[in-house]
């Protein structure tokens, strides 16, 4: 199979294998799999939403019914769902597949579980080249759902447009640990499950987080961080998140933001690819010496891919 004529015609098999080889630790499939994703033109025009949230929020079930918003709007949905994986058996449950009925059969949409192999960060380490495989595809909208381990997640900023917290009442102490980290990051804070008997603790709750967005510094200049509340099972709020979502992307691509934001994150991963392979010292060495600079030009411009450089380093 041509896994590059494939992926272009949107055929999701060869998108499901090109993933495989994205997500394997082998050297021979990373250098198909770099080469393959370096031959795909960049897409500014899709969006990258982050989902994250402390376990047991209702992330899958939320995706089930915010999906559904973009299909409304005539728009192909990649869903990257990271599932924790067991430090034993380094296998994980990938569940979420099975949580979104819905969104399984639409052939619009394209579901992928993956095990995070114990990477922090709540992202797998591959996550940024699945998300351009699922670009490449055609999906309009990519949908990174997290693993929700906590302030680690803030990882998962490096590889979206806007970010998503998920959160319930009387979270207060689960999310302690995470305020600094994740809250400082989120674009949207959304309260959920606000339906039958817990109308009135969500409506607390919502008042209790625009109190603590209201004394953080805010995010981006043309963007202060909103707090709603959505119930997945009366389908309630939903469409007023993916009304926000859009008008964020609006306004991050009225003023270059937008691609400001992409390329400073594609300059971050090259580095932590190079960091890990090669280590701290010579990467500074690379720093003090100007080289870095070349190497991200090169790969961000598709001259070569990383792997490449640091097989020549």
């Amino acid at each position: 199979m041509d896994l590059y004529s494939e992926i272009i015609k949107q055929n999701a098999n060869a998108l499901s294998k090109a993933i495989t080889l994205a997500e394997s630790n082998l050297e021979s499939d990373q250098i198909v799999s770099q080469n393959l994703i370096s031959k795909f033109k960049k897409n500014n025009n899709s969006i990258r939403i982050g989902v994250t949230g402390i376990p047991g929020v209702g992330k899958s079930t939320f995706i089930e019914k915010f999906g559904q918003t973009f299909l409304d709007q005539n728009k192909k949905v990649a869903i990257l769902a990271i599932d924790p994986s067991s430090e034993k058996s380094q296998g994980s449950i990938l569940g979420d597949k099975s949580r979104m009925n819905e969104l399984s059969a639409n052939k619009n949409v394209f579901i992928r579980p993956s095990s995070n192999s114990g990477d922090l960060g709540g992202v797998a380490n591959k996550t940024k080249d699945c998300i351009l495989l699922c670009e490449a595809a055609g999906f309009d909208i990519i949908i990174i759902e997290t693993v929700g381990v906590g302030q680690s997640e803030t990882t998962v900023s490096k590889l979206v447009d806007i970010m998503l917290l998920l959160t319930i009442t009387g979270a207060g102490d689960q999310l302690q640990g995470i305020k600094r980290g994740i809250i400082e990051l989120a674009h949207l804070i959304i309260v959920t499950k606000d339906d039958s008997d817990n109308k009135i603790k969500v409506k607390e709750a919502v008042l209790e987080f625009k109190n603590t967005t209201s004394i953080n510094a805010p995010i981006d200049n043309y963007w202060t961080p909103k707090v709603v509340k959505c119930s997945a099972l009366e389908n309630t709020g939903i469409i007023e998140i993916n009304e926000l979502t859009n008008q964020f992307i609006s306004n991050a691509k009225s003023d270059n933001y937008f691609g400001n934001k992409r390329m400073n994150q594609e300059k971050f991963w090259i580095h932590k690819i190079i960091k890990e392979e090669i280590g701290n010292r010579k990467f500074k060495l690379l720093v003090s010496e100007n080289r870095l600079y070349k190497i991200e030009k090169e790969v961000i411009n598709c001259k070569k891919n990383i792997y490449q450089i640091i097989k020549s380093l």
